[in-house]
């Protein structure tokens, strides 16, 4: 018997530092950024719900607007459940026996630690908990098939099939055209327009170039990487909301814990390789004034580094970033 399909997404991480009421508090861009890697994963996996459920919490709905932006699903199909609203699983159990009887794929967006207790209850066996302790953390998506109508949901009534973190999605997702593409050559069938795995706006980034000056030489900060395999700059998506020096700035304060001057245009930018396509990142210097305490750092996880020019340059894997550095570097000297 082939089951239906529900997919338990929790909300991405949220901004602890802007003194919101619980109901109104933001996701930072990490947040943002995992909760459309999760919607891309959706449809690539030929997952799209037919409805969504979703709390209305500004953080659940920020979450659920970026996932189905990223799945290319309609907010049409979303159903705003103040149920959803930080609720033990028995609300959510309601929530889910009011969705379409036609619906054969539900996604249900969330918060924790209802979420988890609908889980344990839905699935056959015990869950299998992970060494840190989270079943479902920030942005994380369950599959589960269940075998039962919506209204008759009982204990034990499905299987979880996975549970995925956004850091176990590659980040080079193989586009779902190729295979449509090959089917069609030669025998007039249409090709679909689709771009990819990633909305078009993932490739226009930006970035802040943080930098120092101890005893009249220039230090340039660079900060590990998420899986600390390299050394970067902070950067990330530009935010549809913000402007280009705004993102920047936002980035620098969440990825590397600093504050500071930006210029108002970028110095240049630097491409590279990513999501099947090319992204492009605009560079701000930033004279750094301040680095929070790592309790205020929202990835005190990675390593940051003050480092001469000629050592920064030797850790920099792109080229164009290399010369933004020297440019940099001219540029004060020059005393502008």
């Amino acid at each position: 018997m082939k089951g239906k399909t529900l997919l338990v997404l929790r909300h991405g991480k949220s901004d602890w530092t802007t003194g919101e009421d619980d109901f109104d508090r933001p996701l930072v861009s990490r947040g943002r950024l995992g909760s459309r890697k999760m919607g891309a994963w959706i449809r690539h996996r030929k997952l799209r719900p037919d409805v969504v459920l979703s709390s209305p919490a500004e953080r659940a709905r920020a979450t659920t607007e970026a996932a189905c932006e990223a799945m290319g699903l309609s907010l049409k199909k979303v159903r705003w459940d103040e149920r959803i609203y930080a609720a033990p699983a028995e609300f959510l159990l309601a929530a889910l026996a009011d969705c379409p009887q036609g619906a054969e794929r539900v996604m249900l967006v969330g918060h924790n630690p209802g979420l988890e207790d609908l889980l344990a209850y839905l699935a056959e066996g015990e869950l299998e908990i992970p060494d840190d302790g989270k079943v479902l953390p920030t942005s994380a998506l369950a599959h589960l098939e269940v075998f039962a109508d919506w209204p008759t949901l009982a204990r034990g009534c499905a299987t979880l099939v996975s549970v995925t973190r956004p850091g176990q999605v590659p980040d080079e997702l193989p586009d779902e055209r190729d295979a449509r593409d090959e089917k069609g050559k030669g025998n007039g069938g249409s090709q679909d327009d689709e771009r990819g795995p990633v909305p078009d706006h993932f490739y226009t980034q930006s970035a802040v170039l943080p930098y120092r000056l101890v005893d009249g030489q220039l230090q340039i900060m660079l900060i590990a990487s998420r899986k600390a395999t390299r050394w970067v700059i902070p950067k990330g998506v530009k935010e549809p909301e913000l402007s280009l020096r705004d993102s920047a700035e936002k980035e620098a304060l969440e990825e590397a814990g600093i504050r500071g001057r930006l210029d108002d245009e970028p110095m240049g930018d630097y491409d590279y390789k990513k999501w099947g396509g090319v992204c492009t990142v605009a560079v701000f210097p930033m004279a750094v004034s301040e680095s929070v305490p790592e309790d205020e750092w929202e990835e005190s996880h990675r390593e940051r580094r003050w480092l001469d020019v000629k050592k920064a340059k030797r850790l920099i894997a792109e080229p164009a970033l290399r010369k933004l550095v020297d440019k940099l570097e001219r540029r004060l000297a020059k005393g502008r």
